[in-house]
């Protein structure tokens, strides 16, 4: 099971193939499983985007849990996984930034037998430098408004 996120825009951002030899950000267009998600979006192009890790898992998520999104921080930092993460999360605020859009809406959720139609648990505005934030986590089933800011890019 792995997390994925889903990205909304005015116009499609470029498709990115992931490659293993060489993993970064990547943009695909929905498979017919993730149609169903589009009603969620209000932007007209929705499209998958990849961590370097091919799915979503290294943007850094939360499950929720009982109620809420608990992450536990036990003070350890694994240097490879937070380099992984650092690269991701600037590898999609790059991508967002490259589409000249000022706002743009984003869902993530755990793939593995999910349903694509169920709605949100959470909405949230957040700004480029929130998902900078190494604290940063994406909630499962969080859906967010971006704001670009495009003067940083």
């Amino acid at each position: 099971m792995c997390f994925v996120l889903y990205v909304g825009t005015e116009k499609p951002l470029p498709l990115r193939e992931w490659h293993n030899e060489a993993p970064d950000v990547s943009v695909k267009s929905l498979d017919e499983r993730e149609e169903p998600i589009r009603v969620h979006f209000s932007k007209p192009e929705v499209q998958y985007i990849g961590s370097t890790s091919g799915c979503g898992c290294d943007f850094g998520s939360v499950m929720y849990q009982t109620g809420d999104w608990p992450w536990w921080d036990d003070g350890e930092v694994d240097p490879e996984q937070d380099q992984r993460e650092r690269r991701s999360r600037e590898g999609l605020i790059e991508s967002l930034r490259n589409s000249g859009e000022p706002i743009v809406e984003l869902y993530g959720v755990w793939d593995g037998g999910f349903d694509f139609r169920t709605p949100p648990l959470i909405r949230e505005s957040i700004r480029v430098a929130d998902i900078l934030n190494r604290d940063f986590r994406f909630k499962e089933q969080g859906f967010y408004t971006l704001q670009i800011d495009q003067s940083l890019a």
